[in-house]
């Protein structure tokens, strides 16, 4: 959008302009928010914007002659920037002039000098005044001082401007009154109207009756504006009827001329050849400068022509390429035609020389869309991926349609932002872990990784275990991973016997928001260890009494006594059982499988064996380090079953002399001894 102020110059600081948040219709509350600015080419910021109300007011009085010179309209254009999303407007003001400025001459005073002879309607060029002001505030009219002898005609030239000149109205008497004083008063149109004064003093002279005059009253040229010193811009002409000295002209600028024009351009003073002198830094197209024709009299006359130089314009500029606004960093997930930077490209050449067209490779996601007048907006053209470029160095390249063309590059920095479009990504699907049985709590079993792309929270995995149960059992039970690392550690013992395997799945969650999650599953194998001793199934004692087996009186060889069954819960070789016999009452009579556990005789039964036997079986593993068990079989030889079975207790041996209780009876016995002895010592001793 574009808006269009006016507003007079020289207006106090503080006065109200308008309301930019209502003339554009944009909410002024969201004006701080939205980050607004001021963008001008202009050294002075002479507006403000009040960021609550959007009151637009002047920050700075305007000279508007200081800022546009003599140009017939004067504009300041300002850009207005918001962001979120980005907006750009267009700010014209259109500054009016006020009649702050006074008609002047350009010198304090002005000699004539006017033969005696001459004729009434002899006519003298008078010095135009200046006003810095424009339209009906500039210079309208001239008055002259009453006077006798002269009065005031306005004069029109070729290209309709007005000059005042002096008409004789009498003739003069030198001897009279030799010098005639009067006052040129320039008047503008303002209201009220304001003026200038300047002396015009008129010197009575008899001689040199005629002034120079131009073949033309303006002069026309054309040169380039990259012309180097010394080119021929015209050549301008004046005769004079006069002989002699007076016939002789010379030429110079007039005083009128500013002293800027009279520096850039030289004019010889016999030949009226105006060159280039030096560089012509100007910016208006077309210089305006008054060349004077003098004679070489005593009283030099004289006359003015005007001479207009366009100023042709050569593709000697650049194109200017300015950021005006960059949103970096850009996320990875902005969609195509987001608005990345605002870019204002300038040529300061005029016509096709300040046509510019600009681009960025074709190899980057972005893209050049023409925004107003002389701006252009940088928009992403693809999806972006911050994990495959995290930055982009984008070369903008403008050429102008000058001949030859001029370009120039500009690089803009934009980095991509990090968003949460990865999950956590572990190595593999599944994990086997072994662990062996009766691990100590606390002891670590395996630690997962996960690898997420994304950077910062996005980026940062933690770990959880997902809810399950193991053998009836919550999960959070049997194991605990750490939230940071993924280690994963045992909070219980595990029992091979009861547990063999189990598995569960362990969480890998960013910090992304919204969280993106990936799960892996976890096969726990629990290894055997040697913890269970061999179990004696069969012979069985009960209440801890002795097995017993009865065998025939007279039984033959490799007869089978019984079979020691064992079983082990362990597996394996902690499983593997071997059976040996570590105690017999008659190491001749039996032997043992290492491998069946079978009992058997070694020889026939002999009617002097004993009747009861008793055996040490021991059933052992192959763990390391193994565990055993043992059984004791009591052994009777009978040929039939006895309604009692004997006590094994004394091992088929004859029983010890000395037990326990005979110990007893004889420490009684020997304490009521020595008491009764010493009873009778003691009587013994009283009578005697």
């Amino acid at each position: 959008g574009q808006i269009v102020y006016s507003i007079a110059e020289e207006t106090e600081r503080g006065a109200s302009v308008g309301n930019i948040a209502k003339d554009l219709g944009i909410d002024a509350a969201t004006l701080s928010a939205r980050k607004f600015r001021m963008i001008t080419g202009s050294s002075k910021q002479y507006f403000n914007i009040n960021a609550s109300t959007g009151a637009l007011s002047v920050n700075e009085p305007i000279d508007r002659e200081q800022l546009c010179e003599l140009k017939s309209v004067c504009l300041l254009n300002y850009e207005l920037v918001l962001e979120n999303p980005l907006e750009l407007y267009r700010m014209e003001f259109k500054v009016l002039d006020i009649n702050d400025n006074s008609p002047s001459f350009p010198l304090s005073e002005y000699h004539i000098s006017v033969p005696e002879f001459l004729s009434p309607g002899a006519r003298f060029t008078l010095p135009n005044a200046q006003d810095l002001d424009e339209g009906a505030n500039s210079v309208q009219n001239y008055t002259l001082s009453p006077e006798e002898y002269f009065h005031l005609e306005m004069q029109i030239r070729g290209d309709g401007s007005k000059y005042p000149e002096l008409v004789l109205k009498k003739a003069l008497d030198r001897e009279q009154q030799a010098t005639h004083r009067l006052v040129l008063t320039a008047k503008d149109g303002g209201d009220p109207p304001k003026s200038g004064d300047v002396p015009v003093i008129v010197t009575v002279l008899d001689t040199n009756d005629n002034a120079p005059e131009f073949e033309h009253s303006v002069y026309r040229a054309s040169i380039l504006e990259n012309s180097p010193s010394g080119t021929l811009v015209v050549q301008v002409h004046a005769t004079d009827l006069d002989e002699g000295p007076n016939g002789e002209v010379r030429y110079s600028f007039s005083n009128t001329t500013s002293a800027d024009l009279q520096r850039m351009f030289l004019i010889h003073p016999h030949t009226g050849e105006v060159t280039v002198n030096g560089v012509l830094a100007v910016q208006r197209p077309l210089l305006e400068m008054l060349i004077e024709a003098r004679d070489n009299g005593a009283f030099g006359m004289s006359s003015t022509a005007k001479l207009l130089v366009e100023i042709t314009d050569v593709n000697n500029h650049g194109p200017e390429i300015t950021i005006t606004s960059l949103s970096s960093p850009v996320p990875e997930d902005a969609v195509p035609g987001t608005v990345i930077a605002l870019l204002s490209i300038l040529d300061k050449d005029p016509g096709e020389n300040g046509k510019v067209t600009c681009q960025v490779p074709d190899s980057l996601p972005f893209q050049l869309k023409p925004s107003l007048q002389n701006y252009y907006s940088l928009v992403t053209s693809e999806l972006l991926d911050r994990e495959l470029i995290s930055e982009y160095n984008i070369t903008i390249t403008a050429t102008d349609l000058g001949s030859p063309p001029i370009t120039t590059q500009k690089t803009v920095w934009v980095q991509i932002s990090d968003v949460n479009d990865n999950p956590p990504v572990f190595s593999a699907d599944a994990f086997d872990v072994f662990v062996e049985e009766n691990n100590p709590l606390g002891a670590f079993i395996y630690q997962v990784s996960a690898s997420d792309p994304d950077i910062g929270e996005n980026g940062q995995v933690s770990y959880t275990l997902r809810n399950s149960t193991v053998a009836g059992s919550a999960l959070t039970s049997f194991l605990s991973v750490n939230l940071a690392n993924g280690s994963i550690y045992a909070k219980r013992a595990f029992d091979f016997e009861q547990l063999r395997s189990f598995y569960f799945q362990v969480e890998a969650k960013d910090n992304g928001s919204p969280a993106l999650s990936a799960a892996i599953t976890v096969n726990v194998y629990i290894s055997d260890q040697n913890d269970n001793a061999p179990s004696i199934l069969y012979p069985v004692s009960q209440n801890g009494s002795v097995a017993v087996e009865v065998v025939p009186r007279l039984a033959d060889e490799d007869y089978l006594v019984t079979k020691v069954v064992a079983d082990d819960e362990d597996n394996a070789e902690n499983a593997w059982l071997s059976y040996h016999l570590v105690h017999s009452s008659d190491s001749t009579l039996f032997q043992l499988s290492p491998h069946t556990g079978e009992l058997r005789t070694t020889r026939s039964m002999r009617s002097t064996d004993f009747l009861k036997h008793k055996v040490v079986v021991v059933v052992r593993d192959h763990g390391d380090p193994p565990l055993s068990s043992t059984v004791t079989v009591g052994i009777l030889l009978a040929d039939t079953l006895p309604q009692a079975l004997p006590d094994f207790d004394d091992s088929g041996e004859p029983p010890p002399l000395l037990n326990a209780t005979n110990i007893y009876l004889i420490i009684s016995l020997a304490c009521v001894s020595f008491i009764f002895a010493a009873f009778l010592l003691s009587l013994a001793v009283v009578r005697l």
